[in-house]
Order: structure tokens, then C-alpha cells, then sequence
């Protein structure tokens, strides 16, 4: 075809939505405002004195904050696709948004503090219930972990096929590294 001069139409990148779970304070907020190249929308609201005794801020004393609804970021993974960042409140009564917060959602990433196993455990089953394709991130606090991988995903009754890694959600690179883990489950389960 002759080469009509007219510039050539671009395609827009495809969104993808991915979820970002998890219990309190193990870094959602965080790791969404790590990666995104917009600046985070965050509902977060000033923990009270009634949250904070129904919150458990002993290994996050100096939680200021709470997610009240969502975090909402983006990342262009490249000319082709475009990742939307949708952050899970962690407290258990925040739970019902998670229907709305999931819908169309090609996977997600369940966050641990290795310190609290048992805030986490509502966000695996979620995922598990919904069969929505999921890794485990183990937030490196302080620089390390309290368990091994292999004990992480014993104690979660995590099957096989679902990653166990570490990652810090403080860094940009280990959050990029932790989403294309999700993203590659995600594509595989398209293509299976």
C-alpha cells in the first residue's frame, strides 16, 4: 500500500487491572505509590483512637494513617499494556468493598508481613474463592523476614503453583519485579 503522507493511527496501551491486597499495614499503600507514575490516589484517613484499639499497631507504631477505601495507581508497561493498581483496605471491616475493588481484575498481589501471618489469610482465601490468578509478596521490613519462603507457604496452605517471594515494597524495581510475576500468571491463564 502507497504511503498516503496521513500519519499513522497509535494504539493506545492496554489496561490491565491488578489488585493489591493484603492485611493492615503491610505496605499496599506503599507499594502502589512506589511504582506508579502517577501520583497515588489514596483514601487515607487518620487512625483514631477507637481504630487504634481495634487495629493492631504493634509492628507499625508509627502508622499515622489507614486506607479507608482504595489506593488507585498506573504503570505503562510498555507501548502495549498499561497496569491499573487498585489497593485493598486491610481491615477485615473494609471487606466489603473487595467485590467492587476486584471486579475485572486479571490478578493480584497478596502482600505479607511475615510478623502477622494471620492478616493475610482473608486476602488469600479471597483470591483462592475467586479463582483469580495471585502471588505472594513477602515485605522485606527492615531489610528481612521472619520465616522462610517454604514456611510462609506451608502456614498459608499456599498451593504450589502460586509464587512465594520476597520483595520490598518501598523499592520501585522489587514492586516492578512482584507485578510481572502477577502479570505472567495472568497471561499464562489467558493463554491456557
Amino acid at each position: 500500500m502507497p504511503d498516503s503522507g496521513l500519519p499513522t493511527a497509535v494504539r493506545p496501551p492496554l489496561p490491565v487491572k491488578m489488585v493489591i491486597a493484603g492485611g493492615f499495614g503491610v505496605g499496599k499503600t506503599t507499594t502502589v505509590g512506589s511504582i506508579s507514575e502517577i501520583r497515588p490516589l489514596t483514601t487515607e484517613a487518620a487512625i483514631t483512637e477507637v481504630a487504634a484499639g481495634v487495629d493492631d499497631l504493634s509492628h507499625t507504631p508509627h502508622k499515622t494513617t489507614t486506607t479507608v477505601a482504595m489506593d488507585f495507581g498506573c504503570i505503562t508497561i510498555d507501548a502495549s499494556l498499561k497496569l491499573y493498581l487498585f489497593g485493598t483496605p486491610g481491615q477485615d471491616r473494609f471487606g466489603f468493598m473487595w467485590d467492587d475493588l476486584v471486579e475485572g481484575a486479571l490478578g493480584g498481589l497478596v502482600i505479607v508481613d511475615t510478623r502477622r501471618l494471620d492478616d493475610c489469610y482473608a486476602a488469600v482465601d479471597y483470591f483462592e474463592h475467586k479463582a483469580i490468578p495471585f502471588a505472594v509478596a513477602v515485605n522485606a521490613f527492615d531489610g528481612h523476614v521472619e520465616h522462610a519462603m517454604d514456611e510462609v507457604r506451608w502456614a498459608l496452605d499456599i498451593a504450589e503453583q502460586v509464587p512465594v517471594f520476597t520483595f520490598d515494597a518501598r523499592e520501585r524495581g522489587s514492586v516492578r519485579d512482584a507485578l510481572l510475576v502477577v502479570l505472567e500468571l495472568a497471561l499464562a491463564r489467558a493463554e491456557g
